[in-house]
Parts: structure tokens; C-alpha cells; sequence
């Protein structure tokens, strides 16, 4: 090797290495190579979606994906002793989403370029064609069909004998096959899943680098330090947040963990809470998103035993259930040990009601020790609370939850399910405008927004 090749090389490393992010330059530890990983810019909503032949991946040809990064296309690259004085650069080009038949002209193409400026270095030059012209070199445009080999072997070469799927006819008879370009791909299903992983890292990359206003606490922070609502796109920092969400935990409103933006409807992910909150408080808002959730399904119902209280699934035209954790087979509509087919026997609040009415004191004294004047008491309890409720309250038409009206407007909230409703009509009003209800002259609440109940019976 001259001197001339070696300080060439050399110099050519070094500029790399000052010019690219480590994560996209890395230079070989045991030669003189490296590793050039090139993200191409894709214009804005760039649709892909997923070709294949194999029968086991035909549910994913339909789906399509908007991004906004790709994964890169891989340069790996050695320097032969007379480079570049007289030879190109050995290389490889890796990538999962373009197929051997378009890599084998983007090698074609480096050739070329090799060709052009032959005596000088040229990987830069290789690198910016890769970065700004692949996509219009492969007349590549939104949407894209991504091709998948199913026959690609780990690497990336054709096994001899079988067919190119991703290559057309007049590929095939010409024989133009590249042992330089590599198409690592597993399966479908893998490939799509590296590329929208990557997507996403990518993002959250660019957008912890950036800085945004906290419409809280009004300060400027980077968005490594925010927490970005994905419906919305509206940013908060991750500590007014982290405020924000632990009140409404420990108030049990874990479906109101909403962007603070006003009117915006945009929730918090499970996995952004996570994120901000302490562990202790997240299993307490994992455990109420749970509860919540099994309390909105008709076909779930609780192991009556106290010491478990279990969720159960209830078998379809069946009034048995029997509890995952404790085996206990009960009746779903008593409560009590299952009974086939007999009826069920009474309730405790249906003793209850037997006992305030019974006049005999004897008979009263037997059936507290028969059931226990605690489970009466309890009971008693439980009546009196039902007997509040029906006066004082009205059930949310969505859930079944009981709401009461302390003052305000007549467009209420539920606490449990979050939907809008009207007090008056008991309507489920629109999320978008609830209000629209009241202002519509074909509604029976027309201009009631605020009107009270007790004066629209007084009126009837």
C-alpha cells in the first residue's frame, strides 16, 4: 500500500467519522472498513404497504402504514491496498424493504459513480446518492408496494434452482444477480414490525431533540422532557403532567387522564402514564382501568366471596359462573352456591325486608340467628344506600352509573364512563358538542341548558 493510499483512506475515515452521527458511521475495529447507515427523506404521508406470495402472510398485503422514516440502507464497505488509486471500495448494501432486483442497480449505480471519479475517494458521493436520489432512481413514490422474497436465503443470494418471486420474467433470463445486495428479511410479519418500530423510534428521536412550549407551567423545554398526546400532537411537560395525572388517580378518575388542552379529547396512554407516574400509583390506575372496563361488560360478573371478588366470565345462556382463582361455582343471579335448576333461594335483603315487616318479635329473633344480625345489618345498609340513590339520583344511560346533579347545567358528565348526557331526557349528548342538544328547537330540551327540575315539574 502507498503512502498516498493509506493517508487517503485514513483522511477519508476521519471525515466520515466528523461529518455523521456515530449512530450512522462506524468504522471497523480489525480493518480498513466500516459501516454507513443511510435513512433516506421521504416526503410527507408516504404510504407503504406489503406484497407477498406466501399464503401465511396474505392478511398483511391489505394493510397499509403512514410513515415517516424507513429503515436505512445499510453500506458496508473495506478498502482494498490500492484505493483509491486504482480500485473501488468493497461493499455490500443491506436493506429489508427493497428487493434484490432494485439493489442490484443502486450497486450498478455506485459503479458508476466509482467510474466517475476514479482516483479519488468517493464514498461521501456514494453516501448522498443514496440519501437524496434512491427513491427518484427507483421511480419509488407514495404508496409504495413493498415486494418480499419469500425464497431469500440469510444471504440474500437465490438458492440455484429456484424461482426470483420478486424479480419479473426478463430479470430472470438476464441473469442479473448481485452477491453484493442483501435483503435480510425473516417474514412478513417480522419486516413489517422491524419498520414501524423504527418508524417510531425515529420519531421519538427527532422529537426529543426539538423544543416545545408547556402550555401549563409556559416554559421551554426539549421534548425529551415532554410527553407528546398522540391523537392531538399537543405537548405538555412531563412535569406538570406527572402533577396532573397522580391527582386523578388518586381521585379514581383514571378515564380522565385527558390532554389539558380545553375541549380536547385526546387520552393518555397506558404506557405514557406508566412512564410518569410511581409504580405503586400506576397499579392503581392499571387495577381501575381493569375494574372499569369489566364493570362496562355485560358478561362479567364478581366471585361473590368477599376474600376474592374475582372477575369472572359468564357462559352465554347459563347462570352459573365459576371463579379462575377460587373455584367457587356460584348462581349469577343470587349469588349464592350454584343450584342447578332449583330457584334461588332468598336474599338476605329480601329476609331483610320479611324482618322490618314481621310483627312477630319471635319470629324476628329466629331469623337474626338463622342469617346472622350482621349480614342483616349489612343488609339494612345496602337498602337504605339503593333507597338514597333511587331519590336522590339518576343512572348514567351508557353504564348504569348513579349520578347526582348538585347544581350547574343540565349537561352532565359520568364519572365513570366519561360519556355526556342530558339530566332532563336522559339523552347520550355528542362528544364533539353536547350543547347542541339544548339549542336544537326539535329537542324536547330546547333552551333548558339550565333550567332546573324541580321548576320544570312545578311548570307541568
Amino acid at each position: 500500500m502507498s503512502s498516498e493510499d493509506q493517508e487517503a483512506q485514513e483522511d477519508e475515515l476521519l471525515a466520515l467519522a466528523s461529518i455523521f452521527h456515530k449512530d450512522e458511521f462506524r468504522r471497523a475495529e480489525t480493518s480498513n472498513g466500516g459501516k454507513i447507515q443511510v435513512c433516506l427523506e421521504l416526503p410527507s404521508n408516504f404510504e407503504i404497504s406489503v406484497k407477498c406470495n406466501a399464503a401465511e402472510n396474505i392478511f398483511i398485503e391489505h394493510l397499509k402504514y403512514t410513515l415517516s422514516y424507513l429503515p436505512p440502507i445499510v453500506l458496508k464497505f473495506n478498502f482494498p491496498s490500492d484505493y483509491p488509486s486504482t480500485s473501488p471500495p468493497n461493499f455490500t448494501l443491506r436493506c429489508k424493504w427493497l428487493i434484490p432486483k432494485q439493489l442490484v442497480r443502486l450497486c450498478q449505480h455506485l459503479d458508476e459513480l466509482w467510474k466517475e471519479n476514479a482516483g479519488c475517494v468517493v464514498l461521501f458521493a456514494w453516501t448522498q446518492f443514496l440519501k437524496e436520489e434512491t427513491l427518484e432512481y427507483l421511480s419509488i413514490q407514495s404508496p409504495y408496494e413493498i415486494e418480499v422474497c419469500p425464497n431469500v436465503s440469510q444471504n440474500g443470494v437465490h438458492p440455484p434452482g429456484e424461482t426470483d418471486l420478486c424479480s419479473n420474467a426478463e430479470s430472470q433470463k438476464d441473469g442479473v444477480y448481485d452477491k453484493r445486495n442483501i435483503q435480510d428479511v425473516e417474514s412478513v410479519s417480522a419486516l413489517m414490525k422491524y419498520i414501524l418500530e423504527f418508524n417510531e423510534s425515529q420519531q421519538k428521536k427527532c422529537f426529543d431533540g426539538k423544543l416545545y412550549m408547556c402550555n401549563i407551567c409556559f416554559s421551554e423545554k426539549l421534548g425529551s422532557e415532554c410527553t407528546n398526546f398522540k391523537l392531538c400532537n399537543h405537548v405538555y411537560c412531563n412535569i406538570c403532567l406527572k402533577d396532573y395525572f397522580e391527582i386523578q388517580i388518586k381521585d379514581g378518575q383514571v378515564h380522565s387522564l385527558n390532554c389539558p388542552e380545553p375541549e380536547c379529547s385526546s387520552t393518555a396512554t397506558p404506557a405514557q402514564v406508566k412512564e410518569l407516574v410511581e409504580e405503586e400509583l400506576f397499579s392503581r390506575y392499571d387495577r381501575l382501568l381493569l375494574q372499569s372496563s369489566l364493570d362496562l361488560m355485560p358478561d362479567v360478573v364478581y366471585c361473590p366471596r368477599p376474600s376474592c371478588r374475582a372477575p369472572v366470565m359468564q357462559e352465554p345462556e347459563s347462570n352459573m359462573g365459576i371463579c379462575p382463582c377460587c373455584h367457587y361455582a356460584f348462581c349469577t343471579l343470587c349469588k349464592m352456591t350454584y343450584h342447578g335448576i332449583s330457584q334461588c333461594k332468598v336474599t338476605a335483603k329480601k329476609l331483610l325486608e320479611e324482618l322490618l315487616e314481621e310483627e312477630d318479635n319471635a319470629r324476628k329473633e329466629f331469623l337474626e340467628l338463622q342469617y346472622e344480625k350482621k349480614v342483616l345489618q349489612d343488609a339494612l345498609d345496602e337498602l337504605e344506600s339503593e333507597n338514597w340513590l333511587e331519590k336522590n339520583s339518576k343512572y348514567c344511560p351508557m353504564c348504569g352509573t348513579p349520578i347526582q346533579e348538585i347544581g350547574g347545567c343540565n349537561k352532565m358528565t359520568c364519572t365513570r364512563c366519561g360519556k355526556y348526557f342530558c339530566w332532563l331526557c336522559m339523552s347520550i349528548l355528542p362528544m364533539e358538542n353536547p350543547y347542541i342538544h339544548f339549542d336544537d328547537p326539535a329537542s324536547g330540551c330546547y333552551n333548558r341548558v339550565s333550567e332546573e327540575e324541580e321548576n320544570r315539574e312545578g311548570a307541568n
